[in-house]
C-alpha cells in the first residue's frame, strides 16, 4: 500500500466515475484502474462494490477512506516539517469570496518563508467550505462565527476555530454616485460623508439575492441591511461580488459592504446618522490542529496576529 495509491483511491471515492477521478489527478482512467487493483490487492479485499456502472464503497472502502486521510494528513506533514522552509507546501484554503477577498493578501505574507509553497483560494460557500475541509480536500476554512457556533453536519470536534476579527458593513457609494458627490460639497465629520436615511433611501440599490457568506437564498436581508426597518429601492440584484462591485463604482447604486471594500480608492463609506442598526460578523479560520503541520500552525498565528 503506498501513498500515491491511496490518493487516487481517495479521488476515486468522491467522484462519480473513474474518468472524473483521472481529471482531477491528470491520470488516465486505465492508470486509476490499475492503483485502486494494486491496493486491493495490497489490503486483501475488494474496495468497491463494481456491480452497477459507477463505483461504490464498499464497507471496507469506507473504512480505508475514513483513514486514509488521517494516513496521507499524518505523511504530509511529516515530511513538510522535515523539509522546514524548503517544503513544497501546497496550502488550500477554501471559503466565501468576500472572506478570500479580506484575507487574500494576509495568506500570501502568512507564506512568504516557505518558497516552494502555493497557495490555492477556493471560492465555497461557508458549509461546503467545511465539507471540504472533512473531506481533507482544504487544509483551512475561512468561515463566520454563525457557521463555527452552529456546528453543522460537517464540524469535528477535532478542529479548532482561531479568531480572525470582525467585518463590519458599511453604507458604500462610488464617487461618481450622485449621492457622494452631494455629501462630498458638505462640512464632514473626521473626513466622513454623513447622510440622514430620508436622502439615502431616494436613490437605488445593488444588492445579493443569497448571502455572500452562506449562499442561502435571502432575498433583501442576504447583505444585512435591515430591509424591514428602512425599506430600499433594490434596483439590481446579482451574486457576482465583482459585477456588484462594478455597478456601485460605476455610480450606478449604493451597496451595503464590509469595511474592507473600502481599501478601494474608487469607494466611499457613508454614514447614516440616524440609522439604529449595525451588522458584524465574526470570522475564524477552522483548521485540524492534530493533522496540521509546523507551517499550519504558524499560518493560524500570524493570521491571527494580523487582525489582533
Amino acid at each position: 500500500m503506498n501513498l500515491s495509491d491511496l490518493r487516487i483511491f481517495i479521488s476515486a471515492a468522491r467522484r462519480p466515475s473513474l474518468g472524473a477521478a483521472a481529471q482531477e489527478m491528470h491520470l488516465t482512467p486505465s492508470a486509476v484502474s490499475k492503483a485502486l487493483r494494486r491496493l486491493e490487492e495490497a489490503l486483501g479485499k475488494p474496495l468497491f462494490d463494481r456491480s452497477s456502472k459507477q463505483l461504490a464503497l464498499n464497507d471496507s472502502g469506507q473504512l480505508l477512506l475514513d483513514r486514509a486521510q488521517a494516513l496521507l494528513a499524518l505523511a504530509d506533514q511529516t515530511k513538510a516539517d522535515l523539509m522546514g522552509e524548503q517544503a513544497a507546501i501546497d496550502c488550500r484554503v477554501g471559503g466565501p469570496a468576500i472572506l478570500l477577498w479580506r484575507h487574500g493578501r494576509m495568506l500570501t505574507q502568512a507564506m512568504q518563508d516557505y518558497a516552494n509553497s502555493r497557495l490555492r483560494l477556493q471560492a465555497m460557500f461557508e458549509d461546503e467550505a467545511l465539507a471540504a475541509l472533512a473531506h481533507g480536500e482544504i487544509n483551512a476554512a475561512i468561515v463566520t462565527q454563525a457557521v463555527t457556533d452552529g456546528r453543522g453536519e460537517h464540524w469535528s470536534d477535532a478542529w479548532e476555530a482561531t479568531p480572525l476579527g470582525s467585518v463590519t458593513q458599511h453604507l458604500v457609494g462610488g464617487r461618481q454616485h450622485p449621492l457622494v458627490r452631494k455629501l462630498a460639497r458638505r462640512p464632514r465629520d473626521a473626513g466622513v460623508l454623513q447622510a440622514a436615511t430620508e436622502e439615502v433611501l431616494l436613490y437605488d440599490f445593488a444588492c445579493p439575492s443569497r448571502s455572500l457568506f452562506c449562499g442561502v437564498q435571502r432575498g433583501a436581508r442576504s447583505d444585512g441591511w435591515r430591509d424591514d426597518q428602512l425599506p430600499r429601492r433594490i434596483r439590481y440584484w446579482t451574486d457576482d461580488l465583482q459585477l456588484l462591485l462594478t455597478l456601485v463604482k460605476a455610480g450606478q447604486a449604493l451597496a451595503y459592504l464590509p469595511d474592507f471594500a473600502l481599501q478601494d480608492p474608487e469607494l466611499r463609506r457613508i454614514h447614516v446618522t440616524d440609522c439604529a442598526f449595525e451588522c458584524v460578523e465574526q470570522v475564524a479560520l477552522v483548521w485540524n490542529r492534530a493533522q496540521a503541520g509546523v507551517w499550519q500552525h504558524a499560518l493560524a498565528q500570524s493570521l491571527a496576529g494580523y487582525n489582533s
